[in-house]
């Protein structure tokens, strides 16, 4: 331990002469252009030798965001940018002269381009310097797209973010209709893409500016270059240090129509006499742009079939676990509606619409209006859900697990600039059958940006729930303890990232269409970290020495749990990392008994302890890789040993594969026990838009072996056909789990969905 921390203190405090002195701050004008007219559009084939590309002057004068911030890049890259009335088209020259280099990466829409060669545009349509759409693509000639709300920032006003991909203010599930082909030579590879002026939104039509961004990745040297230079602390979602694309943009209202068909086949062997149940359904979407500006969107009978399945997790704590929301329609624009803490207090929180224990939920109707009104962002959502039921398997009868409801959103906020906004959101449940059962959610947040460095955050919640007649209310203080507040600080420089933030959620703080992991609770974090590079060093990128913290305590002063945590990151040029490994303290106070088992009872009482903590992982840009880690140390009354380990696969373009496998080996004085989640995925795409995919999981918890294979066919803005293979299989026995060992529900279900453009 006094090793550790001489050398954490050595590392801050003495910088090596072998670190490279800081790039100068970006403090030259943005880069100008102007997107050329044509009336002979090019083909779309990435082959960039269509004549009207030769007449137009490229953009170049890409500089390094990493690993030299303001080094040209050691790549040519050229760019050329035209439109018509229908779209913009962007080619771009990704020369290389070591072609044999080149990574692919993964075919399949969205597949991350942390571990491929990428080229993406950021397109900033409202020129607000605060959010923009992204198209990017890998040498395979993926579509990758989406959304960046607020700088990225934290995602919105109150700190939203998106899985996926995403986290902070980027939402990787928005899919738009666009076009995209590359091709690749002895002297490089090439993009070109057209993006319709109806997948976009933007405030008017006619003569205009919009910001604009070009980023390269090459990864073999994890190198990423920009356009517009933007400083390394940030990224190419650092909106308000774009570029500026002139442009005439048309007047276009777009609407599109998705119906879909889908028809199923379920055998539950949960029931008595089991047999196959077929069904059939018909619905789909409409998107209708009620000016260049505001979206509506209206659903009928929505399906999510071809949604991705949940990850098993363990639950070792006394709190709710965290699912993300993985439905597409819900995902779209969700960032307008996010406001709160994520993962832990969130005023508005989707899942908890069409869905009830994990249980599938029919949504009979609903509409979302999204887009900006004057100087607002807005964002409208309504949902009729119908009744539910589950088979009780203890009385033999239907339970039913949730009524009729309808699920209603308000939210607006503006921005300011510099990252600043203030918003305010209004959220509700009303039982349609009784309306005296609802729930009712307020909430206020904001954003103030102070010069490129720091950002403060914060919010407010409360919530109304009936009570019945006679009853009490469930808190006190006040609201009657239907309250929940946040405020938070981040300083981001080249050299220093440095956040606190407080928190405070009362005892019967309730956004029922929210999620809430617990309640009656204060909370302080903290974190100091600090950017050390090696440039003269080609092989190593930096250290990071940090330390962090932060502390639960009740309403009452009682200490519910504490963690302080003292680390040094290495991070290598190939993507490689390890930290030292890092060392907590850690304390967890229990007022009342915790049955961590149903057999394993923890008494009340403070733990005190300490652990250590590895992770460590190779070049993941390599066609075989491997991430490890592990928790070793104290936890409650004895000892916890959590390793884990995930190998990847990735053969060519086409087939990626990977095992993870989490594992636990709980000690105490009152017990001891082992629990583990094994994880395939895998999958094999013929094209970019021809694919199958698996995802195995077997929980020891449980003893349950899910089984998820999806084939999907994609037409455009992920609609196409798809084929659905659900399998939950029990693998213990009655005297373990009181389950017969056996399969438990199959379900094979085809959906075929196609969009329409309505205004050509």
């Amino acid at each position: 331990m006094r090793t550790l921390l001489h050398f954490a203190s050595l590392t801050l405090l003495v910088a090596p002469a072998a670190l490279h002195a800081q790039a100068p701050s970006n403090g030259q004008p943005h880069p100008v252009t102007q997107a050329s007219r044509t009336t002979a559009p090019p083909v779309m084939d990435g082959r960039l030798d269509d004549d009207v590309w030769s007449t137009l002057d490229p953009l170049s004068g890409f500089t390094q965001r990493e690993p030299s911030e303001g080094r040209p890049v050691s790549q040519r890259t050229e760019v050329r940018i035209l439109q018509d009335d229908q779209a913009l088209y962007i080619g771009a020259w990704l020369f290389d002269d070591e072609p044999e280099g080149i990574v692919f990466g993964q075919t399949l829409r969205d597949a991350s381009l942390n571990d491929s060669d990428a080229f993406v545009v950021v397109l900033d349509t409202y020129m607000d310097r605060q959010n923009g759409f992204v198209f990017g693509t890998t040498p395979a000639g993926i579509e990758y797209d989406g959304q960046v709300i607020g700088e990225g920032v934290g995602g919105g006003p109150g700190g939203g973010r998106q899985q996926r991909g995403s986290g902070g203010g980027f939402n990787l599930n928005w899919d738009g209709s666009w076009d995209v082909a590359t091709t690749r030579d002895e002297r490089g590879w090439y993009v070109e893409m057209r993006i319709p002026f109806s997948t976009l939104r933007y405030g008017a039509g006619g003569a205009q500016d919009w910001g604009l961004n070009f980023e390269r990745k090459i990864r073999r040297n994890s190198e990423q270059s920009m356009w517009a230079p933007v400083p390394r602390q940030f990224g190419v979602y650092r909106i308000s240090l774009a570029g500026t694309l002139a442009l005439d943009a048309p007047v276009r209202r777009t609407v599109t129509v998705s119906p879909y068909v889908l028809a199923d086949g379920l055998k539950d062997y949960r029931v008595v006499s089991p047999s196959v149940d077929y069904g059939r359904q018909f619905g789909g979407d409409a998107k209708i742009g009620i000016n260049q500006s505001l979206t509506l969107d209206l659903t009928v009978n929505t399906d999510f079939a071809q949604a991705e399945v949940d990850d098993q997790q363990v639950n070792l704590t006394r709190f709710s676990l965290f699912f993300p929301e993985k439905r597409a329609f819900f995902l779209e624009n969700a960032g307008t509606f996010a406001v709160g803490a994520s993962r832990s207090a969130e005023l508005f929180f989707s899942r908890r619409i069409g869905l009830s224990g994990g249980r599938e939920v029919p949504i009979q109707a609903g509409a979302r209006m999204t887009g900006k009104v004057g100087n607002f962002q807005v964002g409208l959502l309504n949902i009729q859900t119908g009744e539910a039921f589950r088979f009780d398997g203890d009385t033999g009868l239907r339970e039913q697990i949730a009524p009729d409801n309808n699920f209603g959103v308000l939210r607006a906020y503006r921005e300011f600039g510099n990252r600043s906004q203030l918003g305010a959101i209004f959220v509700s449940r009303f039982n349609t059958a009784e309306t005296d059962d609802h729930n009712l959610t307020w909430g206020v947040d904001g954003r103030l940006g102070i010069g490129d460095a720091l950002t403060f955050d914060g919010w407010a919640g409360i919530t109304t729930t009936p009570v019945s007649a006679g009853g009490q209310a469930p808190g006190s203080g006040f609201n009657d303890g239907e309250y929940g507040f946040a405020a938070g600080m981040r300083y981001v420089t080249r050299d220093w990232q440095v956040a606190s933030g407080f928190r405070q959620i009362g005892a019967a703080f309730n956004p029922e269409v929210g999620f809430v992991n617990r309640r009656g609770y204060r909370q302080v974090n903290w974190r100091f970290l600090r950017h050390m590079r090696t440039e003269s060093v080609p092989w190593f990128r930096e250290f990071r020495p940090h330390i962090s913290g932060n502390a639960f305590w009740t309403l009452g002063g009682f200490n519910e749990s504490y963690l302080i945590h003292i680390d040094n990151h290495f991070a290598f040029e190939n993507g490689a990392f390890f930290q030292l490994p890092g060392f907590n303290f850690t304390g967890e106070g229990l007022e009342r008994p915790f049955a961590i088992r149903e057999d394993i009872v923890i008494p009340a009482g403070t733990y005190h302890n300490q652990d250590w903590e590895f992770r460590a992982n190779t070049n993941r840009g390599a066609p075989l890789s491997a991430s490890v880690g592990w928790e070793l140390g104290g936890f409650y009354s004895g000892t916890r040993f959590g390793p884990n380990a995930t190998v990847a696969y990735r053969y060519g373009d086409k087939l990626t594969a990977n095992v993870r496998v989490n594992y636990f080996d709980v000690r105490l004085d009152e017990g001891s026990f082992t629990t583990s989640v094994v994880r395939l995925n895998a999958s094999y795409s013929f094209t970019p838009r021809l694919y199958v995919q698996a995802n195995v999981q077997y929980n020891d918890d449980t003893r349950d072996m899910g089984t998820n294979v999806r084939v999907g066919w994609l037409d455009t803005a992920g609609t196409g056909l798809f084929l659905v293979w659900n399998d939950t299989d029990h693998r213990g026995s009655l005297e373990r789990t009181g389950i017969v060992a056996g399969p438990r529900q199959r379900q094979l279900v085809v959906k075929y969905s196609r969009l329409f453009n309505l205004t050509g």
